[in-house]
């Protein structure tokens, strides 16, 4: 990882950015660090993976359903400190 004390990148809000999928900036113990993009075109998810995957895009449209509907929105109770949208997924999945 390159290293960077660039002023223009000091403060830089990092959390999952990249910028024209060229590089990405990373942030680690309060410094921040440009890395080459990752390429993931190679990567080949395992089948589990691909379950997990299309049971969280299950639990994404049903929250969407419920967010996008004013009385299921009006009738659901979050959790503490969420959103129903956020309250709704981990229901679906059970967390």
């Amino acid at each position: 990882m390159a290293k960077t004390n660039n002023p223009l990148l000091t403060g830089y809000k990092v959390s999952k950015n990249a910028t024209g999928k060229q590089f990405s900036l990373k942030s680690r113990k309060g410094r921040t660090f440009i890395t080459k993009y990752p390429d993931m075109s190679n990567v080949v998810p395992s089948v589990a993976q691909l379950q997990e995957k299309s049971r969280f895009a299950d639990a994404v449209k049903y929250a969407k359903s419920i967010v996008h509907n004013p009385v299921l929105k009006a009738a659901y109770k979050p959790r503490p400190g969420s959103t129903v949208y956020h309250s709704a997924i981990k229901d679906f999945l059970g967390h």
